[in-house]
């Protein structure tokens, strides 16, 4: 431990049980000295395992629903009255498809649940960022990180509407990471993931191939949620005062990588 987080107040989005990449992000900020309070929708509260999580980083829960304004005016005004003061740094891990868990084809979208998905998955990012802001609640010099895929930028089979969500997510990311900045130095990114064996991940149709053509294309192989939790603590430290903005990919090298000797060798 090298208490990066020393006396640093942190509001985790999206731990649902102990393969999500928020509750190994909240573990790693509890290690390095975060004071945290852990958020997710009422009903994932219920499915999930966040009250162990509770006891081993110590901190509080508090239900909100992302895409409720009414909620996440709740969760930051009980945020700041818990912690004394007001936050140094948000993590959003949140997505959700109604078309991909009904498995509705992209040629066939529901287009009711295409903007559920937009709402929770993207638009929420900027809902978190805009009370924050109306109701003061971080302080200067933050960090805002959510988490994207590479489908925002590249076509993936079966990834569906949640493929816009992440352009979404990063759109925002940029959009209002320039406001911030401007306003209160506080800075904006987006980690973009190697796929990575969370609950929801493993929902999308095909995952493990997914998974294991990246491992295989990526010469450092995939990514794991634990290296992820890593890369989030450097961005909620001082450490990464100047990189706002930004969609880092976090993903073994994936991203640059044009094609690998072992997927070669599966055509010879």
């Amino acid at each position: 431990m090298n208490n990066l987080l020393a006396n640093k107040n942190g509001l985790i989005f999206g731990a649902l049980d102990e393969n999500s990449i928020a509750w190994k992000v909240a573990e790693k900020c509890h290690q390095e000295g975060a004071n945290l309070i852990l958020t997710n929708a009422p009903i994932a509260l219920r499915m999930g395992k966040i009250d162990v999580l509770s006891r081993k980083c110590k901190s509080e829960v508090i239900p909100a629903d992302v895409t409720s304004l009414d909620d996440l005016e709740n969760l930051f005004t009980k945020s700041k009255e818990i912690f004394d003061g007001k936050i140094d740094f948000i993590l959003h891990s949140v997505g959700m498809s109604p078309n991909v868990r009904k498995n509705r084809n992209y040629g066939d979208l529901n287009y009711d649940w295409f903007l559920k998905t937009l709402d929770i998955s993207g638009i929420s990012f900027h809902k978190i960022m805009q009370v924050n802001e109306k109701l003061d609640s971080m302080n200067e010099w933050g960090s805002i990180v959510g988490l994207s895929y590479i489908a925002a930028q590249k076509t993936f089979p079966f990834y569906s509407d949640m493929a816009e969500a992440k352009s979404v997510l990063e759109s925002v990311t940029r959009s209002y990471g320039y406001r911030l900045g401007k306003m209160k130095n506080i800075r904006v990114n987006t980690i973009s993931q190697s796929p990575t064996k969370t609950t929801a991940g493993k929902g999308i149709k095909a995952f493990e191939s997914f998974y294991k053509f990246a491992d295989k294309m990526s010469p450092l192989g995939n990514a794991s949620a634990e290296d992820c939790a890593n890369y989030c603590v450097f961005l909620f430290s001082d450490l990464s005062r100047k990189i706002t903005m930004q969609n880092l990919y976090h993903d073994g090298g994936f991203s640059n990588t044009g094609i690998s000797e072992e997927i070669i060798d599966n055509f010879n």
